[in-house]
């Protein structure tokens, strides 16, 4: 699923999000409004990993959506 996809459904995407990574805030999803590369920046910044495992897990989790 492109980025494009998950920002026009991320209202009914949000909720799996928030049960995947629970230590991020509801304000951290409603600003992210599906931009991949925020919410990757913002699990980097809160469980402290490498940009890349940050943007992998990002990637990792559309995949389940297709």
């Amino acid at each position: 699923m492109n980025k494009d996809i998950i920002a026009g459904k991320w209202t009914q995407l949000k909720g799996q999000a928030k049960a995947k990574w629970g230590d991020l805030t509801d304000d951290v999803f409603d600003v992210a409004e599906g931009n991949s590369e925020y919410l990757a920046g913002k699990l980097q910044e809160r469980y402290g990993w490498e940009r890349d495992r940050a943007e992998k897990e990002v990637r990792d989790f559309s995949k389940t959506l297709n």
